[in-house]
């Protein structure tokens, strides 16, 4: 989602309705990064050890995306925007559920790492 599905909404950086609905967050250079954090859970699939840490960053991370959009829908119309763009209110709709699902993943994953790692004495 963090690759294709930016690139696919934003279609290809030039939908101004997302960068407009939330200028701080989701400006071209925040969807560049929210693509570049895709680019780096890509790459930590590839670790197969030592990874715990890694991914309670990743959890953090989605957490906070989580509460931004919470904050975002509070202040917000998705209806307005829906009125705007299609693809920039099926993009808000649906950003926060697919962050808070893959914060629960990693939290999770974090969590059996912790659990199943040996202790340091």
């Amino acid at each position: 989602m963090n690759i294709a599905g930016v690139i696919v909404f934003s279609r290809a950086f030039t939908n101004s309705a997302i960068n407009n609905a939330d200028p701080l967050v989701m400006s071209n250079f925040g969807l560049v990064m929210i693509v570049i954090w895709g680019l780096a859970y890509l790459s930590a699939t590839t670790i197969i050890s030592n990874i715990k840490w890694l991914i309670g960053v990743f959890a953090l991370e989605k957490l906070i995306y989580v509460l931004v959009w919470v904050i975002w829908l509070s202040e917000n119309s998705l209806t307005q925007l829906y009125s705007k763009d299609l693809l920039a209110g099926a993009f808000y709709s649906i950003y926060g559920i697919n962050d808070l699902v893959f914060m629960l993943f990693f939290v999770r994953v974090f969590l059996f790492l912790h659990t199943s790692s040996p202790k340091a004495h």
